[in-house]
């Protein structure tokens, strides 16, 4: 089986949850192409236009995003009703051209999309009545975000079948659905000892470590958060270690820097390659609820506080995560640094949140999508025999 796999930079988590699909694929010898930047396309400009307006929206001016984010569903359901298409759709009808010829030289066997853009793209050359391999969207937020049903794909993967009702409100046909979970990379799946894991990065077998997350792009209140963790750690008489990851915001990366300078107990990151490692070492995580974040916590077994959610996706992802016990997500830094710090000292609540993740969300949702895959291609190539 051949796979193309395409993803867009407009935040990490899509990507993330592509790199998981080609691993697995992979892994079980197929040839998979991923194409991370979707957009280029269409240029370089374009991709590069689109990714910066995206990520200037959301760390610098996260008010705005949400704006969009509302005024984008709205807008969705508008157009559902009125049986026409968004300019979302228009726009990414632009690469196709390209698109189109890419397939022809790539045969392909089935596309996989974590990332609404490319779905919409396929929708118009599908719409022209063009032969296409088999596409299977991936959704990649426990919420079915604007937009996605004005696409027509084969297949939509979904986080959780508990997800499947509000996918179906919005006009997804049920018979499309498929609750496999979020793909996440091998690396968060793979059960390793704690200790070894500590030993691996230099850190000391015992003790206290925080991860704290802003996301790939830094979003949040960051040095206030860590502040308040601080301050909440003195007070209850705990003593941690705090690793502070900021992604790709610079601004952010400086500021910290300087607010920490100095302080042991305070480690500045921009980015970690291996962020998995970092999860199984630590003992508690405060992260913005994206959803290739959570659900990478949750495969990884981390006790996680939610941070102030940016958009609707994330409001719906902080709403799943905290209904089936498997994070908290208090309003505002203080009471995220308090109930967090509570929760690092209560091994009893701590133990409940694991086995929550554990019963929820299955480590093998890549796995499970090969299967899917492998299945549905040999049933289709059998028709067209």
């Amino acid at each position: 089986m051949k796979a193309l796999i395409l993803s867009c930079g407009t935040g990490g988590g899509h990507n993330e949850a592509g790199k998981a699909v080609c691993e697995a694929l992979r892994l079980r010898g197929h040839e998979a192409v991923f194409f991370k930047d979707y957009l280029r396309l269409a240029g370089k400009r374009t991709d590069q236009v689109v990714c910066n307006l995206y990520v200037k929206s959301v760390s610098s001016f996260p008010p705005a995003f949400q704006a969009a984010y509302a005024l984008g569903r709205g807008v969705s359901s508008l157009n559902r009703s009125l049986r026409i298409k968004s300019p979302v759709y228009y726009m990414n009808g632009l690469v196709g051209r390209p698109l189109e010829e890419f397939l022809q030289k790539g045969g392909f066997d089935v596309v996989v999309m974590p990332h609404l853009f490319p779905a919409e793209t396929f929708t118009k050359l599908k719409n022209k009545g063009l032969p296409l391999p088999l596409t299977v969207a991936i959704g990649t937020d426990y919420t079915c975000i604007p937009f996605w049903e004005e696409t027509d794909c084969d297949y939509y993967v979904l986080p959780h079948a508990d997800c499947a009702a509000d996918f179906e409100r919005r006009g997804l046909p049920k018979e499309k659905l498929v609750p496999l979970g979020i793909p996440v990379p091998l690396a968060y799946s793979q059960r390793e000892g704690k200790q070894a894991v500590r030993a691996r990065l230099g850190l000391q077998e015992q003790g206290k470590y925080l991860l704290v997350m802003g996301g790939s792009m830094g979003a949040g209140k960051l040095p206030e958060l860590v502040r308040a963790i601080q301050g909440e750690c003195q007070r209850q008489s705990t003593e941690a270690t705090i690793f502070v990851v900021c992604g790709s915001n610079r601004r952010l990366f400086s500021a910290l820097l300087e607010a920490f300078r100095g302080d042991p107990a305070v480690r500045v990151k921009s980015y970690l390659e291996n962020i998995a490692d970092y999860m199984k070492a630590c003992d508690l995580l405060f992260t913005k609820p994206g959803g290739l974040t959570t659900t990478e916590s949750a495969v990884t077994r981390i006790p996680t506080v939610l941070l102030e959610p940016i958009s609707g996706c994330e409001r719906a992802n902080a709403e799943f995560f905290v209904s089936h016990g498997m994070a908290l997500a208090p309003r505002g830094t203080q009471a995220q640094a308090q109930e967090g710090v509570a929760l690092l000292r209560s091994p009893e609540r701590r133990r409940a949140m694991l086995r929550a993740q554990e019963g929820c969300l299955s480590p093998r949702a890549a796995i499970d999508l090969v299967d899917f895959l492998e299945r549905i291609v040999k049933k289709r190539a059998e028709r067209m025999a």
